[in-house]
């Protein structure tokens, strides 16, 4: 199930970005859609489950390590910004359920921006809000196309978060394997 829904999940926010479907679209139709692929036809069901997932995901805390410390130290010399995807109900509970709120002075959603990464927009928004340049920004993301290739786009430097270690023909500024690596950068 979980593989599928992945998939699934996948195709929707590409689809989602492009502005082929709605957000109330995204959220139910990937429950939909999976429960569909087993076998089950319970549009009901699916809406229950996308309401369940925007109230439990963000109880998820686990971070990655170095995180809080990573975090601390770039506090300290930088003032930092979320660019997301996600959504608004959910992003701004995870950050709160994370303690993480605090260190950052301003969370960019593509709603609020009228703009999903990669597409340029949401990154002209967030400097524009941030009253931020270019040329002194930087973009720290773990997904390839979304955060690095969308910055690239814009003319942000970027460094790629890749604890996989994936392979990937795209190169970013700088790549790291552990956030502790931040450090060494910044």
């Amino acid at each position: 199930f979980f593989e599928k829904y992945h998939s699934n999940n996948v195709k929707m926010w590409s689809d989602y970005k492009l502005g082929k479907i709605t957000k109330n679209e995204l959220k139910v139709q990937r429950f939909a859609i999976t429960l569909q692929d087993e076998g089950v036809n319970n549009m009901k069901l699916a809406e229950q489950i996308a309401e369940d997932y925007v109230v439990l995901s963000p109880e998820q805390t686990t971070l990655f390590p170095y995180a809080i410390e990573s975090l601390e130290y770039l506090y300290k010399k930088y003032k930092l910004h979320i660019i997301t995807n996600g959504f608004v109900e959910v992003q701004y509970k995870k950050l709160h359920n994370t303690k993480l709120e605090s260190f950052f002075d301003r969370v960019i959603t593509s709603e609020e921006a009228k703009a999903s990464k990669p597409n340029p927009k949401i990154f002209h928004f967030a400097l524009s809000s941030a009253n931020a340049k270019k040329t002194e920004s930087l973009m720290i993301g773990d997904d390839l196309e979304n955060d690095i290739l969308g910055a690239q786009k814009w003319g942000i430097d970027q460094v790629f978060f890749n604890p996989n270690r994936q392979k990937v023909s795209a190169k970013a500024t700088f790549e790291i394997y552990s956030l502790q690596q931040l450090q060494e950068i910044l």
